[in-house]
This record gives C-alpha cells, structure tokens and sequence, in this order.
C-alpha cells in the first residue's frame, strides 16, 4: 500500500510493509492509568485497551524533491533470519510491489537514508537473489549514521549475535554504496540530517523544508503516548534518558517550525504537528495520510 501527500514543492509517499503488535510494556516507565487518561489520543488507531497492545507501522517514507527520490528506512525485508524477533522471521511481503506500484523503481533511488541500524530500519537494503544479498537499490548512496556502525559493528560494544546476522545481511553486502555520516549533514537544498542519539548512539533525523517543513524522526517515538509524555522510555532505547532529552528537543523544535513530526513506525495518518504545552507536547493536526 502507499499513499502521497504534497509537503510544499517535495512528494511525500508512504509505502506500507506490514504492521505489528507489541504490548505496553514496551513502555516500561508509562504507567498503566496513563494509556486511560490518553485515550482519546490513543483509540483504537495506535492502542487497544483490552489487550493492552500497540498498533506499529514497518512503513518507508519516500521524499522527492530537489530532483532527487530518497528513501527515509527500510523496513524489514524477506526473508530473513531474526531469532529474536519471531514476527521479523521469514517475512514475506509485497513491500516491493507496493513501491513499484507506486511509480517508485528500486533503480530510480538515489538517496537512501538509515536513521539508525537497527533490523527494521534497514532490511530493504538489500534483498536475495540465488542465495546472495544483493543492494535492493543499486544506483543509490546508502547513508548510514558512523555512531551506529562502530557501536553495532561485529567488532563492536553493541554487538550480538542478532546484530551480526543484520550486519552481514543487511549492512555490509551495500558497503560499497555507504557513506558513513556524522554531524549535520546537507543532501540537497530542501534536506539535511542532524544527529539525534539516544535510542542509538547514532540515531538521525531527516528535516525537510521544500515550502511545508517536516521531520523524519525514525524511532525518536514509537508510539503518541509519548507526545504528552515524552519522557517516557522505550524498552529498545539504548540510553533511555538520553532519548527522551532529544526527544524534548526535536518536539520543541518541530512545534515552533510548525513542522511535522513523521515517525517511523507510527499507524494512523503517519505523523502530526504539534504544539508546546509546558513540558508536554499535544497534537494540533495529522498528515492528510488515509489512516492504517
């Protein structure tokens, strides 16, 4: 499935990879009565009260602009080999189909972006093909944040057996298409990444302003309880409070550039602009995006 909005002179797409379920307690410092008092921000798009489970999106954001198609994470893939995570384990989707389908050509890309390097922002980079893992986009620089591949490199502090299997699927078959990026980073007049740690070491966001501005925040939120409480943690945070710092930090910008905040994995419309209320965030509009 994908949809397209226009955001200024810049199309924005999204295309659909499946979606998920995780219980609550993938927010372990949210307590229980907060789901309740947030409800109506909650029900029943990205929550359901009485199994206590949040609705996830493994969705790519595809921005044309500046003659350029770039492709903001990648999702899972098929195919692959995720033990620790039994509903990432031999997908098989028509994620693929769906970018065709929507004009978008794998040869055509020219830009694509890893906001961080973890398994679900990074498993189209490459597909299989008579047992190999070729690049998905063969014509396309790969950007890939320098912090997260240092930290989840084999040889890394933040490397795991699960790791290594992305690593040498994932990760290394486009080497010689990636550019490893640190700090601000301009790609075109209208795109520049900027550092966003926390969730990783190397976490990035991606802003866009081609006449409507945007920010593509990755995992910066999974889920909109965190937009009244953006202090709130997720359990896949590397450091927990250093995400919830810059998670204040980009919110705040954001609202104050009236900006959209696009998330990664977030069903729905997909993203929102906010406004500041004191230490709090609350949603002023979503994406004119049909609803998933």
């Amino acid at each position: 499935m994908a949809d397209r909005i226009q955001l200024g002179s810049a199309t924005l797409t999204r295309v659909l990879e499946t979606t998920f379920e995780f219980g609550d307690a993938m927010f372990p410092n949210t307590p229980e009565g907060a789901w309740a008092e947030n409800a109506d921000l909650l029900v029943p798009a990205f929550y359901d009260p009485p199994t206590r489970r949040c609705r996830v999106a493994m969705q790519t954001w595809v921005v044309q602009v500046d003659g350029l198609t770039v492709l903001i994470d990648t999702g899972v893939g098929n195919d692959r080999e995720r033990p620790n995570f039994a509903a990432m384990q031999h997908l098989s989707t028509g994620f693929l189909g769906a970018l065709q389908t929507a004009g978008i050509n794998p040869e055509d890309v020219d830009v694509v972006v890893n906001t961080h390097l973890h398994t679900d922002h990074v498993g189209w980079n490459t597909h299989r093909v008579d047992g190999s893992w070729l690049p998905t986009f063969p014509n396309a620089r790969y950007l890939m944040p320098d912090a997260d591949h240092r930290y989840f490199a084999p040889d890394g502090p933040g490397s795991t057996d699960a790791t290594r299997i992305v690593f040498s699927d994932s990760i290394l078959p486009v080497a010689d298409q990636t550019e490893l990026i640190a700090g601000d980073y301009q790609l075109s007049d209208s795109l520049w990444l900027r550092p966003a740690a926390g969730h990783t070491p190397g976490s990035t966001v991606v802003w866009l302003d081609a006449g409507v501005p945007a920010v593509f925040v990755g995992d910066l939120t999974h889920c909109p309880i965190q937009i009244p409480r953006p202090g709130d943690a997720c359990a896949f945070d590397v450091d927990a409070e250093q995400a919830a710092v810059t998670r204040k930090r980009i919110f705040t910008e954001a609202s104050r550039r009236r900006a959209a905040v696009v998330p990664a994995h977030y069903p729905g419309a997909g993203g929102a602009t906010l406004v500041a209320r004191g230490d709090r965030f609350e949603v002023d509009d979503w994406l004119d995006l049909p609803p998933i």
